[in-house]
């Protein structure tokens, strides 16, 4: 089940990217608010699933969907566009929804990397969706080269980490959260704190 949480707004992205511009402002706006509702009430479900199990096995510990209020929002604030236009815009947000849960879900740094990527990208695509406005595509463009350069200490953070853990005693490197997390926990107090000032 938490697999839909992400793809759901995934396939609305695709629905609207592909047939989109042959869709009414109704049908596509619609569309991508129903797979953003249908993602919250699976995280929904999950979460009240997980609120029953003992506190050690849980490996959920905050879940905050908003994304939903804020497709539903845009379909009055982007009400002006053309249908196509439209389906472009929802088929962007639906997409950016994808990328965000793909980066708070992953069970490893790669997959947080890929979802980090993802949300640039859509970050990118959302700050120029008025393309044909110089000062749109000016922003767009900064916004490209900010996260670049996040993408490098992200980068560097990843191997610092991976390197760090995997010293003497840990003969294979990891990206998982809990086998860092767990390695991080047995090095001594200094070791970590080296760490940390880095």
């Amino acid at each position: 089940m938490l697999s839909l949480i992400p793809l759901l707004p995934f396939v609305g992205f695709v629905i609207n990217a592909s047939v989109g511009r042959r869709l009414s402002k109704g049908v596509s706006g619609g569309l991508a608010c129903v797979m953003m509702i249908a993602s919250f009430v699976i995280s929904a479900m999950e979460v009240w699933r997980l609120v029953g199990m003992d506190a050690g096995a849980r490996e959920i510990t905050q879940t905050v969907i908003i994304g939903s209020l804020i497709h539903i929002y845009s379909t009055a604030y982007m009400h002006e566009e053309t249908d196509s236009e439209f389906a472009r815009y929802f088929s962007y947000l639906n997409l950016f929804v994808f990328f965000m849960l793909l980066l708070v879900l992953g069970s490893n740094l790669l997959v947080m990397f890929i979802g980090w990527e993802g949300v640039g990208l859509c970050s990118y695509l959302l700050i120029g969706y008025y393309y044909t406005k110089k000062s749109a595509t000016d922003a767009a463009n900064k916004a490209f080269i900010v996260n670049r350069i996040g993408d490098y200490a992200f980068i560097l953070g990843m191997l610092l980490l991976v390197v760090t853990v995997a010293g003497p005693g840990f003969a294979n490197p990891t990206l998982e959260f809990k086998e860092i997390a767990a390695r991080v926990a047995g090095l001594p107090v200094e070791v970590t704190f080296g760490t940390l000032s880095l």
